[in-house]
């Protein structure tokens, strides 16, 4: 099903756990056992697990309809002597459908330039696979009032490379590089004025994908205010770090974008 096919309601409603470096085996059995029995919404549920784990979650996902992706993926497409590399082949062997792309932690950390998120971007779904498409400003890059300058780069970057029509089939999530891990959150008024600007974006090459497209917040959502968040008219859901480890809070998070 494309992500961006639409739910009696409106836009599909996605909440996504991106349990980064965390966990072990025993502490995301756990985890995923609690979210299984505590499903109960109508909004999808996803689960990007660190890649020595995948298939264990996708086992233990067996039966329910909670989704599995990946953190990242490779640019390189097929196999070959790409040593450490993790193709999109790969990740949907093991029972990925969606994969993250351009987190602002590979771009800082790891010095992903908005050219290679754009390569991943296709490379994933060559794969069949889901992107989901991060993108947002520092704290510098806001405070010197460039949020939007550096969300349009950053979404033109694979509007250029990909073309319009690859977001019939992706998500895109708006992450404040300043409101991750941070305690902090923006503002609904700051993330719905930035996710108009993307689905805006959008509708100005096709309407019709951009009535469609998903788009999550990520920074800092929690059970206590995801439903302020969800309650803004271009947000879809939301993209969740530290709260996704803690199986009781990601499913307030998500019984919020149910209710939406």
């Amino acid at each position: 099903m494309s992500a961006a096919t639409r739910a009696s309601s409106g836009r599909t409603k996605l909440v996504a756990g991106n349990w980064k470096m965390h966990g072990s085996l025993a502490s995301i059995d756990a985890l995923v056992s609690a979210l299984v029995a505590g499903k109960k919404g109508g909004a999808k549920m996803l689960l990007c697990a660190p890649y020595p784990y995948l298939k264990t979650v996708a086992d233990r996902l067996a039966g329910s309809d909670i989704l599995l992706g990946s953190q990242d993926v490779s640019t390189r497409i097929g196999s070959g002597a790409f040593t450490g590399e993790v193709s999109g082949a790969m990740l949907a062997d093991v029972g990925c459908r969606y994969a993250i792309v351009g987190h602002s932690e590979r771009r800082t950390l790891f010095g992903e330039s908005d050219a290679i998120v754009a390569e991943k971007f296709k490379a994933a779904q060559q794969a069949g696979l889901v992107p989901i498409l991060c993108v947002g400003e520092t704290l510098d890059e806001r405070e010197a009032g460039r949020t939007e300058e550096v969300v349009e780069r950053q979404m033109k970057a694979v509007l250029d490379a990909a073309g319009v029509a690859a977001f019939a089939n992706a998500v895109v999530a708006y992450e404040p590089v300043w409101a991750i891990g941070t305690g902090k959150t923006a503002t609904p008024e700051q993330a719905q004025a930035v996710h108009a600007q993307i689905r805006s974006m959008i509708a100005r090459q096709d309407a019709t994908i951009a009535s469609g497209l998903v788009i999550l917040y990520g920074g800092s959502v929690k059970g206590g205010n995801a439903a302020e968040l969800f309650a803004m008219e271009d947000i879809d859901g939301g993209l969740v770090g530290g709260a996704s480890l803690d199986a009781a809070e990601f499913l307030k998070i998500y019984d919020a974008a149910s209710a939406r």
